[in-house]
């Protein structure tokens, strides 16, 4: 059952909303349309993530991207990747977690502050802080300008390393 709307918008607010088939609540007040594609997925995560899992530690990348290419044929929603990156980290598998990472480099697909974040968190939780900074670095050379958050996931990671 859908919750009342409050002053909080979540993705949960706009799922509710499409599926009932209306204009989210967010449009109705602003007047705005709002892109469905920039809401997370949360139906989608929960199944990507435990079909990741599924693969291993030891899978190789391309069991990864065939998973991940099956899921998000015409390209990744940047927030459900995001949630999916975050889910895999906080089980501590890294090395599926740099694997989303290269799926979203290799194809080109938006990386950004959330995402580094997370993939930064997964290293600090592994107790990889070589890896952790050279994300770090990596972000300017990409043109993400980290945030203090991501300074944060990156100092725990030395901190934990």
């Amino acid at each position: 059952m859908c919750r009342q709307p409050g002053t909080h918008f979540t993705a949960h607010h706009l799922a509710c909303d499409r599926q009932a088939n209306r204009p989210s609540r967010l449009e109705l007040l602003t007047g705005t349309s709002i892109d469905t594609r920039s809401a997370a997925e949360p139906d989608k995560i929960q199944p990507l993530v435990h079909s990741l899992l599924r693969l291993g530690e030891a899978v190789q990348s391309d069991a990864v991207f065939a998973v991940l290419d099956q899921a998000f044929p015409e390209g990744p929603n940047p927030r459900t990747t995001t949630g999916i990156l975050s889910k895999v980290a906080k089980r501590c598998h890294l090395r599926i977690t740099f694997r989303i990472f290269s799926w979203h480099e290799m194809n080109k697909y938006e990386l950004n502050n959330y995402h580094y974040c997370a993939i930064i968190d997964a290293c600090a939780k592994s107790g990889v802080w070589k890896d952790a900074l050279h994300l770090l670095s990596m972000m300017a050379l990409r043109n993400v300008e980290p945030n203090a958050i991501t300074f944060n996931a990156a100092i725990s990671a030395c901190e934990k390393g």
